[in-house]
């Protein structure tokens, strides 16, 4: 059995304009302090992470490992949840993700794919220089406002879609396959990939890809009344990456899953800091060391009461509570016997 790698912490969240958020060198050595032992970068901000010169630079890459590897910490995974995003537009949503992309590809939805497909394939190489065995992004969504339709969905429209999904993103599984990386779907709600089902139909499509692979966070499952631990079982195979994230639904006489298009605050359904939610995590990293998780428990702070600072030191040491050093031997090791066949034979009467 294999002990889960951590703390680590999704830096997403916590870059910001002033100390010691503003710089990569500010950040890491704060998060070194709280007691964080690898980060998880995001990659779509120069001032914390050159994505092609790392992708095309091998010695530019060992200097910026080792920058990380100077504050005590590991790079657990890069991300490309941004550019994940921008592979897969419907137009219903292009003006709300032309935030993601850059200028120069705003309001050109070719353009801006085009863009997108450069930057994963710079972060599969970027992984491969910097040694890393997997990377977290979102697959994008072409469907996503047909979850719940009215009117019905087009016959074989739900296909149409998965078979458009996979031809985008399969020469990028290429890449990441010819690099030796594992390419982590975040399933996620407004994601075409947002649970078990829509997963398995996007795995028919590229062929059991070997590197279409998940990041796993139960907070969306809650979310979504899936069961998180159970989920745990039927796909630990393909679970290379993981968000530790919390997460509660209540709902009332009011609103469920949906949220009456309310805020954050104001949902049945929200994410919560570490300890304040709904997330069994004693059963999550049980079942994560029984099934032998091969990478990190990262933090991910999404919480709609608590300071983000605030959730971070507190994350740390819930994460570091609920790892479980796996043992090396069984607890009734005492009273066993060495292995004898003829002793075997005469206790069974053979």
């Amino acid at each position: 059995m294999k002990t889960i790698k951590g703390p680590a912490i999704f830096l997403a969240q916590f870059y910001g304009d002033k100390p010691p958020f503003n710089t990569i060198d500010g950040i890491c050595q704060w998060a070194s302090s709280l007691g964080y032992k690898g980060v998880q970068i995001p990659t779509w901000d120069i001032r914390y992470f050159d994505l092609e010169k790392v992708a095309n630079d091998t010695v530019f890459a060992n200097e910026y490992k080792a920058k990380i590897n100077s504050y005590g910490l590991e790079i657990t995974e890069l991300s490309t949840h941004l550019q994940g995003q921008l592979i897969a537009v419907n137009p219903a949503y292009d003006k709300l993700f032309d935030g993601f992309a850059p200028d120069s590809c705003k309001n050109n939805p070719s353009e801006r794919y085009k863009w997108a497909v450069q930057q994963l394939k710079w972060a599969a190489k970027a992984s491969q220089n910097l040694g890393l065995n997997a990377h977290a992004t979102f697959s994008g969504s072409l469907l996503w406002q047909m979850v719940y339709p009215w009117p019905q969905r087009p016959a074989g429209l739900v296909d149409e879609g998965f078979t458009e999904l996979a031809k985008r993103w399969t020469p990028i599984l290429n890449e990441f396959d010819n690099c030796g990386v594992d390419l982590c779907y975040e399933i996620h709600a407004g994601e075409d990939l947002h649970d078990g089902i829509s997963y398995e139909l996007f795995l028919d499509k590229v062929n059991q890809h070997p590197r279409a692979c998940l990041l796993y966070d139960p907070s969306h499952f809650v979310l979504q009344c899936l069961d998180y631990v159970t989920y745990i079982d039927h796909y630990h195979e393909r679970i290379k990456a993981c968000h530790i994230k919390d997460a509660e639904f209540n709902p009332n006489g009011k609103q469920g899953v949906y949220g009456g298009y309310q805020n954050w605050v104001d949902r049945a359904g929200r994410f919560r800091s570490l300890g304040d939610g709904q997330v069994d995590f004693k059963k999550v990293f049980s079942k994560l060391a029984h099934y032998d998780f091969p990478g990190w428990a990262v933090l991910e702070w999404e919480c709609c009461y608590k300071n983000q600072e605030d959730g971070a030191r507190e994350g740390v040491e819930f994460i570091k509570n609920h790892i479980i050093r796996v043992t090396d031997k069984a607890f009734d090791d005492f009273a066993g016997v060495q292995q004898d066949e003829e002793f075997n034979k005469k206790v069974l009467g053979i």
